[in-house]
């Protein structure tokens, strides 16, 4: 994607379920488990750079022993950081401890960061500040062990004013609005509740220190998640640890947010992405499993484990946006379903430079577009062979020279785009600035047939269209192609996003603009009062339609996408511009397992969304420049 947007934060999961001392032994140090969740979370750092933070939890330390130990940071290199702390930390119960060092029983009562439950997180920050009291994990804290809880998560909520007002009936004083205090106060009174009503069960017949043991084996997580989630609209997979050392992630219904894991005799690991754990763990894909929509993968204090499902199930809506740029494409079926999305955009691309190959240069806008592009000239082969064949066969005869030239003929492929750097625009003017802009790409000259040659430039998406308008456009033009053909691998980004990705203004979008400027060309601006009006009239229902669909609905996909090229050429562009997008039918065909598609088409996969959507149409009739959630 050639214009940032921040998305989806990071999970990391470990659970040692054998003692500490164990892994001592079998690896020669008490490091294991803090090395796993770094390489856990480097390889997730796509997921967050805008902070990060662990938790870690010691099982069963004598009483008068610290046994939660948390780190967070937001510096530029968050992940470095902290476990540059956690290392200082083992250097110096190493030098304190001597042999001691070795001795499961000795680190865990005298230092941190050795226990057997482990938390990673990695934040995007989608809005407010990067302040570390941002950063997860959150700690719910209380000197019984089984209320102490910490939580960290990827997700948003749509409904965190309704939730808020439940906080407040049931008696709570919330310190702040963020979802994510909302959500931990949330699952931590229900957690409270699980703990009181063990307590009366046995308070007649136990002493408190039995008690406090009974209830670390009997309660139950999954009731707490059954009661303390139920009023959730959003996406989200959330991870919680307790006091005591049972743990959970749990998945919203929809199946929104990713979550995937493995287990063996020794760990039970999650992770937002299957190549985390393989990488960490050395596994096989086919062992990573994926934690299913309503259900939590709940580790009791012992290390076991089950799923359970605590809320009714939803359509399946994973993200699709995970699979054409969010996570990594070293995930093998992410890889082929990106090279699918480039592969399937190539009858659209051969009708746009009207079949003429010989004079088309192909290329890609670094560097996350490179796996879609590999997939379209993978497409372009295929069409090559097809072509060679009919010719073959209708001609019959022809000479040695022809049949070199039949042979050899290939799609054109050069490095034209090339990042050069993140300047920073200091300068106040606009006119200046826009000049800095155009120079954050750079290109390579003179492989191009002057007035002659037609550009097919690929992009993962095409989000708000200004880093085309103010760099790309203009810096391909000076290469003085003929035409010049932008492809977005998605479709038209239509609708915000509101489980965490930052797009949430639909002003923003090019595809809304476009649509706007067809609406005002064609004498329809009246839509735009009139879907105001119903937006308005819905205001406190929770069973909205989404209204704003109304605004695309006179226009066709080819309209749209004409308009926006329209908009993204400057008056200096001496070239033909043309836009094309993926289609959504295609899309489908590349990501069958991922068909959350709301971006595109406005089918939000719960309540929230489409309450969300209203809304920000609303701000944007109100002119008001603020998240519609």
């Amino acid at each position: 994607m050639s214009e940032q947007i921040k998305h989806e934060c990071g999970i990391a999961l470990l659970r040692l379920r054998k003692p500490l001392q164990y892994y001592i032994d079998k690896y020669g140090s008490p490091t294991y488990a803090v090395n796993k969740l770094y390489l856990l979370m480097e390889k997730q750092h796509n997921r967050g750079q805008d902070g990060a933070g662990i938790a870690n939890i010691k099982i069963d330390v004598p009483p008068g022993h610290r046994y939660i130990s948390r780190y967070r940071s937001n510096d530029a290199q968050p992940i470095a950081e902290i476990f540059r702390k956690v290392a200082k930390k083992m250097k110096k119960a190493k030098k304190e401890g001597g042999e001691r060092y070795y001795d499961a029983a000795y680190l865990q009562q005298n230092h941190a960061f050795t226990g057997e439950v482990w938390l990673g997180h990695l934040r995007y920050g989608t809005h407010g500040n990067n302040s570390i009291e941002a950063c997860h994990p959150f700690l719910r804290q209380n000197n019984w062990r089984s209320r102490n809880l910490a939580v960290a998560g990827n997700f948003n909520m749509t409904n965190v004013d309704e939730l808020f007002d439940i906080l407040l009936k049931i008696g709570q004083h919330p310190k702040e609005k963020a979802d994510t205090v909302t959500v931990m106060e949330k699952i931590g009174h229900f957690l409270d509740e699980e703990n009181q009503l063990l307590f009366d069960k046995y308070k007649y017949d136990r002493t408190n220190q039995e008690i406090s043991e009974i209830i670390e084996q009997e309660l139950d997580l999954g009731r707490v998640l059954q009661r303390a989630c139920k009023d959730f609209d959003g996406g989200y997979a959330m991870v919680g640890l307790t006091g005591y050392g049972a743990s959970f992630v749990a998945r919203d219904p929809a199946g929104i947010r990713p979550a995937y894991w493995y287990a063996d005799d020794e760990v039970v690991v999650v992770a937002s992405e299957k190549p985390a754990i393989k990488t960490a763990f050395n596994v096989a894909y086919d062992e990573i499993k994926e934690i299913e929509p309503g259900h939590a993968l709940i580790i009791d204090k012992e290390g076991n484990y089950k799923q359970r499902q605590f809320i009714e199930q939803l359509p399946k809506k994973s993200c699709s946006f995970e699979r054409i740029y969010f996570s990594r494409g070293t995930d093998p079926d992410i890889y082929q379903e990106r090279k699918a999305l480039g592969r399937l955009l190539v009858p659209q691309i051969l009708k746009a430079v009207d079949y003429d190959l010989k004079n088309t240069v192909f290329s890609f806008i670094p560097n996350t577009a490179e796996v879609s592009f590999l997939g379209m000239i993978d497409g372009m082969e295929a069409h090559l062979v097809n072509e060679r064949k009919k010719y073959l066969l209708d001609k019959g005869a022809f000479n040695d020279e022809d049949l070199l030239k039949l042979l050899s003929f290939r799609p054109r492929i050069e490095k034209l785009v090339i990042k050069d750097a993140k300047l920073r625009t200091f300068i106040t003017d606009d006119e200046h600035r826009d000049e800095l802009v155009a120079h954050v790409y750079d290109t390579t000259y003179e492989v191009i047939k002057k007035d002659v040659d037609t550009l097919v430039v690929i992009d993962d998406s095409i989000v708000r269209g200004t880093t085309l308008e103010k760099s790309i456009l203009t810096m391909l033009d000076r290469l003085n192609p003929k035409k010049i053909i932008i492809v977005s691998s998605a479709p038209q980004i239509r609708y915000p996003d509101c489980y965490g990705i930052d797009m949430s203004r639909l002003k923003d979008f090019i595809a809304f603009r476009a649509a706007l400027a067809l609406l005002n060309e064609t004498g329809q601006n009246h839509i735009l009062d009139a879907v105001y009006e119903k937006c308005a009239a819905a205001v406190g229902n929770k069973n909205q339609p989404n209204y704003v669909q109304e605004v695309f609905a006179p226009f066709t996909d080819e309209q749209i996408s004409d308009k926006i090229a329209q908009l993204i050429k400057t008056d200096k562009i001496k070239a033909e511009v043309e836009v094309i997008y993926q289609t959504v039918e295609n899309l489908h065909k590349a990501c069958p397992n991922h068909s959350g598609d709301w971006y595109f088409t406005g089918n939000f996969p719960t309540k929230g969304g489409n309450r969300v959507v209203n809304r920000a149409f609303m701000n944007f009739m109100e002119g008001k420049a603020v998240r519609a959630y």
